[in-house]
């Protein structure tokens, strides 16, 4: 079976695309969601944050939540803001954010292939609290920001890519936070869908739990419908194919609520395991292996030391600050879990963590280093999980601009 297919894309008229396009549901609040689409009757967060249309204080897991998003989905594709394309067609997205650009194949992949392990995961997936499997969203919304990378980056694939960057593109324009989003149709799909047979896996990067919700969806009308020829639209779900060499990773920092101890006992505890370096001028961690701490008005350089345990997840940075500082002396077992725990996303910089430890909302701020693209492939290769919240991809990709539909 192959790993990519074309699809018959709703999506907005090119002179609403920059209203439409919104942030991914998950990297943005309820309240932060509804000041973004103030005076923005067409922004996609009203399908995939509708939240924002009901009465303040709704749980976002209330069933009229999912019921508003399907009505405000179906009201999208019933207005002249929105078209369908008649052929299924794949699509090329690049992303600019300062010097960093990226150019995937935008289609869809098989839910099968994420079932029997060819798109291969590295998170672990627990069920959403409350609602409904995903099929009242279509897949539409979040399965848009699903980001795999393509193994292969062939010269190949990159002729075939930049061919269709040399036309006009369907869309192009900065959004408010200073990235570009560029798209092209790809007319005539064969070739790519061709060379992309040869790719014998895809690797998620970005879109755990959309992945997830696709085939929980397949698995739900699996049981509801009769067996159909061909491939049925719910047995794929949308994914952006991007080459593993362009994709760029941000540390995700940890911040701890509260501190058992004191700043000076707590750090007499650290520099009895390891080395720690007091008061250092530059908060930014220079290598793998470094942390730095900001608390009590100062930052602190760290050296974890290696690790015990034996597999390749348990080297990573954030397995080892698990295992020398965050289970040993801050008592935290379970960082998945645990209410003292918060993290931060590499793309708010130091100067978030130094502010929320200054204005008490925090005891403790740790700024990692951030995780390679090898060590994901290595950990999943490994069929092992990373530890929660190791990879902060940036640029996101936009929500609403291509959306897959299944009725």
């Amino acid at each position: 079976m192959s790993l990519l297919y074309p699809f018959r894309a709703v999506r907005p008229v090119p002179e609403k695309a920059a209203e439409v396009a919104s942030p991914p549901y998950d990297v943005i609040s309820t309240e932060e969601a509804r000041q973004l689409a103030a005076g923005k009757p067409w922004s996609f967060l009203h399908v995939i944050r509708p939240e924002i249309d009901l009465p303040e204080g709704t749980d976002e897991h209330d069933e009229a939540v999912y019921d508003k998003g399907a009505e405000n989905l179906r009201r999208f594709r019933e207005s002249a803001v929105f078209v369908q394309d008649p052929e299924p067609a794949l699509y090329v997205y690049r992303q600019q954010m300062g010097d960093h650009v990226q150019t995937g194949v935008f289609g869809c992949v098989p839910v099968a292939a994420y079932e029997d392990g060819r798109i291969v995961r590295h998170e672990k997936n627990a069920p959403r609290q409350g609602g409904r499997p995903h099929p009242a969203h279509p897949g539409a919304a979040g399965a848009c920001r699903a980001r795999h990378a393509d193994l292969s980056g062939s010269a190949d694939h990159r002729r075939l890519v930049a061919r269709v960057t040399e036309g006009a593109p369907l869309y192009d324009f900065v959004a408010d936070d200073g990235v570009r989003h560029t798209v092209w149709k790809v007319e005539d799909p064969s070739e790519l869908l061709e060379a992309f047979r040869a790719v014998e896996r895809l690797y998620v990067a970005d879109g755990h739990h959309r992945c997830a919700a696709a085939a929980r969806a397949a698995a739900v009308l699996r049981e509801q419908e009769p067996p159909r020829e061909g491939l049925a639209e719910y047995e794929i779900f949308p994914a952006v194919l991007f080459p593993m060499s362009q994709l760029q990773i941000l540390p995700y920092h940890r911040v701890v609520r509260r501190l058992p101890m004191s700043p000076e006992e707590f750090l007499q505890a650290l520099e009895a395991r390891m080395k720690v370096e007091r008061n250092v001028a530059d908060p930014t961690p220079p290598a793998k292996g470094t942390i730095t701490l900001y608390l009590d008005g100062s930052w602190h350089r760290v050296e974890l030391p290696p690790t015990q345990r034996g597999t390749v997840a348990d080297q990573l940075d954030v397995a080892r600050l698990n295992e020398h500082i965050l289970e040993p002396v801050l008592g935290i077992t379970d960082p998945r879990t645990d209410p003292n725990l918060d993290f931060v996303g590499g793309i708010r910089g130091l100067h978030a963590l130094k502010e929320m430890v200054d204005r008490g909302e925090a005891g403790l701020a740790i700024a990692m280093y951030p995780t390679s693209i090898e060590e994901l492939i290595a950990v999943s290769d490994a069929g092992l999980l990373m530890p929660p919240k190791s990879t902060w991809f940036e640029p996101k990709l936009r929500s609403g601009l291509l959306i897959h539909v299944f009725d």
